[in-house]
């Protein structure tokens, strides 16, 4: 049985992982026709969310993503924050947080993000 946790390590596994691991790690973390959601993109399912993370990892090369705090949780809703942090100085130029939503079999149906904090912003 997957935990919230389970859920969220999945995500973040997804988001940060190589061009080459990142189709399987988008597959193993959403449903086919799971959604991602934020203020600068709206995608569904694996190819779609693939793209976003591919898009995020050209304009942010060197960063990763990172949980920051505890995941709360309850019925089929997780919500979390985060830093997006570079590996060179651990500057986190960008900052937000998630809610998602999972589906029956414990993997991620949808993502509702929001944005705190953005470079330039």
């Amino acid at each position: 049985m997957s935990t919230p946790n389970d859920a969220v390590a999945r995500y973040f596994t997804a988001w940060n992982a190589a061009d080459e691991d990142l189709e399987k790690a988008v597959s193993a973390a959403f449903t086919e026709d799971g959604t991602y959601t934020d203020p600068l993109a709206e995608v569904a399912g694996h190819a779609g969310i693939t793209a976003a993370i591919r898009g995020a990892h050209e304009q942010f090369p060197g960063f990763d993503f990172k949980l920051t705090g505890t995941p709360d949780a309850h019925h089929n809703l997780i919500r979390f924050t985060w830093d997006l942090v570079s590996r060179e100085d651990g500057s986190a130029p960008a900052a937000g947080f998630d809610v998602i939503t999972l589906a029956e079999d414990g993997r991620i149906g949808s993502v509702s993000g929001f944005l705190d904090r953005l470079p330039g912003a």
